[in-house]
């Protein structure tokens, strides 16, 4: 029997269905090896030789694979197909004949298959190839470029701006275009404007809505009512004169549907649709794709195969009617310069198949599914018809004009089923407008002025970053999820609503890189890069010739940069980031002086958690700000005076907190208090900044003895107490953050007695419900189940947690594996279970 190796073991099941007793099917649990993180490993001195290690929980797979290979002497190597597969069946190849497990007779064959069904399978099997090379090329360059850039950048990054993390050839690229977006927010100046509209009546008693466009016979732009005079006078001049209908125009349009998805489509509209992360939103259709609903997920490739268009086509007239189906099908070209990343569309493998009738228990599965299914029905239905109607209506002297807009659906085509979302928010101009004809009066019912300012550029959310990288040519589909997710994971980005926000620390690394590195952070460069390594893919460039070219540039300005003092780092960052440091003060005063001491300079600084900027008077002077300016997210203020204290409002590496006066020689730690969870810090007050300070509050004398007292701990808000004759005090956690100052004693003891019952559970809850239950423990008895934790599924027997590995899904747990997993993990731990006691024999 062949052994057939996948990446994932739900991929293993799912393929062993199809390929039934006659194979042997195992998962290598996705890249077997990898470059050991030290130095070294990419030897730039000879030739870019490149030292791989197996992973320390690759290896048993490996051997697993090794030991089927004994008694079945034939490899398919069945993994993914794109350059990541490709890489991944490469290293199979190479670390089993180091093994000696594959031998100069073992014939060693590779198959893909863009989706994982019954018919893709088999088809595969009877067209084997051998390994791409140049996609495996493709896939070193990459790793080795990577490698260059992260091993000898980083270490830079470290000694020159604490607290920053990493350096990618990617990532780098990807955080700039965030900081430089927020940069573009803050150097933003709004510009007033105002429009009218007004609510007009037809003589039949319909009313509809219309905008001014032409006042004093001239057409209106968009700055003309610059102000609220301005406004009122284009009231007065509706107003003042009676109105008609000068013209109504009624043309036809039309809308077509979007194309099939691809990977960075479909990451913008889960994004769009459901604010899915884009590493959500890829692992979610990862278990879709080795389930066998849907087609690869990792494509350039919009176009689709002759028998999906075929069944697509059917099933539209099936469900919905010939009507919605198009004479010919649609066709769509692939927008991929690279043939090895333009697999098909991704798509469901049986266009039947709704979300419903699949029955899927996953909600984000079950909502990406419908989303796929959808946009691939709804690209091969008929267009929407519809017909819009623009209304001119204006004064008897031609000084006033407005105009109403308006459409009727004629037919819905491909938007009963399926409408692309939209990333920023357009004029509705889809209202439906009443019957209106030339001539007749518009009676004048409301005049409305409203005022406008323009808006910033919107910050980026995952979707519209991935767009923007796609238009730059910066990276590539199965990298976008694994780039945004570092930025993030380094603390260098944040997201929040769904948008992505710089941090200091992100900040100061990129204009670090701008400054120092800047041909490197560069967009042409980066995209340029992405084109030679395609390239290489194609088999029409020497990867090696690329890295040496990249080397020789980079080793010198790594060397450069490496001679310089921190202090003169600091220096060239501070001229750099000069406008954004210290704006013009309203006062004319020198934005460079302290604005709490009056006498020392600002500049910028540097800690673990990020840059700041700082007083130079250091350490008589403790005044400092964020990066982004005065009066940003966590700037100290003042909020008043409690006797001879002065209570400040400061913003610290876990947030916002108050704290009674300055650190002094005496007192190096003065009282201070974080604002709780839900505080807003612009609504801090003296009075709430003494009721926090005045923590822990005393509720009372308990009942069998020791006084009660409420506080916020690490874990939020509680209530202590401890009794004469307990060891450690007992915590009850509060929902409620406002309980701490108001909850009262009979509700503390109820609380306390509560915990002191559960003493195993926070809060009171009850203890977590298992994923699975898997049954009595064969050999030792006990409940064998999966449960969920914090750091991901695992199995549970007794006291032994045992994580499962990564690519296992909960459902795909069997007995066998589980009591494996236990056993293994019991070894580690030096655990063993007492035998159970056997009952006595009935008497």
């Amino acid at each position: 029997m062949p052994v057939v190796v996948v990446e994932s073991p739900a991929k293993a099941k799912t393929i062993n269905k199809y390929l039934g007793k006659n194979y042997t099917v195992l998962a290598s649990y996705g890249h077997v090896r990898d470059l050991p993180p030290k130095d070294g490993s990419v030897d730039t001195e000879h030739d870019f030789a490149m030292t791989w290690e197996i992973g320390n929980d690759s290896r048993k797979h490996v051997k697993a694979i090794a030991d089927a290979l004994k008694d079945d002497n034939e490899l398919i190597l069945a993994t993914d197909p794109d350059r990541e597969g490709e890489a991944i069946s490469w290293h199979l190849e190479e670390a089993l004949r180091k093994r000696r497990a594959v031998k100069k007779d073992t014939p060693v064959s590779r198959v893909v298959f863009n989706a994982i069904t019954k018919s893709a399978v088999t088809e595969a099997m009877q067209n084997p190839r051998t390994i791409d090379q140049p996609l495996v090329d493709a896939y070193l360059a990459r790793r080795a470029l990577d490698y260059l850039v992260g091993f000898n950048l980083s270490p830079v990054l470290w000694r020159k701006l604490p607290g920053a993390r990493s350096a990618g050839r990617v990532q780098s690229v990807c955080l700039r275009l965030i900081v430089e977006r927020e940069m573009e927010i803050e150097a933003f100046n709004a510009r007033e404007y105002w429009s009218v509209k007004a609510l007009l009546g037809t003589p039949r008693g319909q009313e509809y809505e219309a905008r001014l466009t032409v006042l004093g016979g001239r057409k209106l732009d968009k700055f003309d009512l610059a102000n609220d005079t301005a406004a009122e006078l284009a009231v007065q001049a509706i107003t003042s004169r009676d109105l008609s209908i000068a013209r109504v125009e009624a043309r036809p349009a039309s809308r077509n549907p979007s194309a099939p998805f691809m990977t960075s489509t479909l990451q913008q509209e889960a994004s769009r649709k459901f604010g899915m992360g884009a590493r959500q939103c890829m692992s979610t259709a990862q278990r879709l794709y080795e389930a066998g609903h849907i087609t690869y997920m990792r494509t350039d490739g919009i176009d689709m195969a002759p028998e999906a268009v075929t069944a697509a086509r059917d099933a539209i007239k099936d469900r919905y009617g010939a009507q919605y189906v198009p004479d010919s099908p649609r066709m769509y070209k692939n927008k991929a310069k690279n043939a090895q990343e333009a697999h098909e569309c991704i798509r469901p493998t049986d266009m039947t198949r709704d979300a419903a009738s699949l029955k899927l228990s996953d909600d984000d599965q079950r909502k990406l599914y419908d989303l796929i299914w959808k946009r691939t029905l709804a690209c091969q239905m008929e267009g929407a018809r519809m017909e819009r109607t623009t209304v001119d209506i204006a004064s008897d002297d031609g000084q006033v004009e407005l105009r109403a807009t308006g459409q009727v659906v004629l037919f819905d085509g491909f938007l009963r089923v399926y409408e692309e979302g939209r990333d920023d928010v357009v004029d509705d101009d889809d209202k439906r407008l009443p019957q209106i004809a030339e001539g007749e009066a518009a009676t004048k019912k409301t005049i409305t002025p409203e005022q406008h300012f323009t808006q910033p550029p919107p910050r980026y959310t995952e979707a519209t970053l991935v767009k923007k990288m796609e238009e730059l040519g910066i990276g590539r589909p199965s990298t976008y999820a694994s780039v945004i997710t570092t930025i993030q994971d380094r603390e260098y980005v944040r997201k929040d609503k769904n948008r992505l926000i710089p941090e200091d620390k992100g900040r100061i690394v990129t204009i670090f890189l701008l400054n120092f590195f800047r041909q490197y952070v560069g967009y042409e460069f980066t995209a340029n890069l992405e084109e030679e390594l395609d390239d290489v893919s194609a088999g029409n460039r020497d990867y090696k010739n690329v890295l040496a070219r990249f080397w020789k540039d980079f080793s010198v300005a790594i060397a450069e940069t490496s001679e310089l003092r921190i202090t003169e780092v600091l220096d060239v960052l501070d001229d750099a980031l000069a406008p954004q440091l210290y704006p013009p003060r309203e006062d004319g005063s020198d934005p460079r002086i302290c604005p709490k001491c009056g006498q020392g300079k600002l500049h910028l600084k540097t800690s673990r958690t990020g840059g700041f900027v700082g007083c130079g008077n250091y350490p008589e002077c403790t005044y400092t700000r964020p990066i982004a300016g005065e009066g940003a997210d966590g700037d100290e203020r003042v909020l008043g005076m409690d006797g001879d204290d002065e209570i400040w409002l400061k913003s610290g590496r876990f947030g916002p907190y108050v704290q009674r006066g300055e650190p002094t020689p005496d007192n190096k730690k003065p009282p201070r208090a974080s604002l709780p969870r839900g505080w807003n810090k612009d609504e801090m007050d003296l009075e709430k900044a003494l009721t926090l300070l005045s923590l822990p509050r005393e509720i009372g004398e308990h009942p069998e003895g020791g006084m009660i007292s409420s506080n916020f701990g690490r874990f939020g808000p509680y209530v202590m107490h401890q009794l004469p004759d307990e060891a450690k005090p007992v915590y009850a956690n509060l929902k409620d953050p406002n309980d701490v100052f108001e909850i009262g004693m009979n509700r503390a003891v109820e609380l306390l007695a509560e915990k002191r019952a559960n003493p195993g559970r926070r809060g009171g809850g009850t203890s977590a419900k298992p994923l699975r239950e898997l049954g009595e423990h064969p050999q030792d008895g006990g409940a064998i189940n999966v449960m969920e934790g914090r750091y991901g599924p695992y199995v549970k027997w007794d006291k032994v947690n045992a994580t499962l590995p990564k690519g296992t899904e909960p459902a795909d747990v069997t007995m066998e594996m589980a009591v494996a997993l236990i056993a293994e993990k019991a070894a580690k731990k030096g655990t063993k279970r007492k035998a159970r006691p056997k009952k006595s024999a009935a008497k």
